[in-house]
């Protein structure tokens, strides 16, 4: 069965948080909006590798930039975070009530 947009917005986000470079990115850019450059010279990468993980974390619609004089600077949309929070949070609640399921069948 094809898989939704939705789902394949997902896959993209999950994917785009496997990598522990891009969850520092993220991490970083909770804190304010930064350029590639400033992420680089806090991290033991360059700042291609850099542009490059902000890249896709742009295609997943995690960070988002914008133009400040000559630096482009990224920051965290909400929207991708928000998706994966509530697939969390519909798979979690699923796997309580078949743990209270079980409990009941069981105890």
């Amino acid at each position: 069965m094809p898989e939704s947009r939705a789902e394949t917005e997902l896959d993209a986000v999950f994917a785009a948080l496997a990598d522990p470079t891009r969850r520092d990115v993220v991490r970083a850019l909770g804190q304010a909006p930064t350029s590639a450059s400033e992420l680089a010279a806090r991290m033991p990468v360059s700042r291609q590798a850099i542009a490059k993980h902000l890249a896709l974390l742009a295609t997943a619609g995690l960070v988002d930039s914008s133009r400040d004089g000559r630096q482009v600077r990224y920051t965290l949309t909400p929207g991708a975070f928000s998706d994966a929070v509530a697939w969390m949070t519909d798979v979690g609640a699923a796997w309580d009530a078949r743990l209270a399921a079980l409990r009941r069948h069981v105890g």
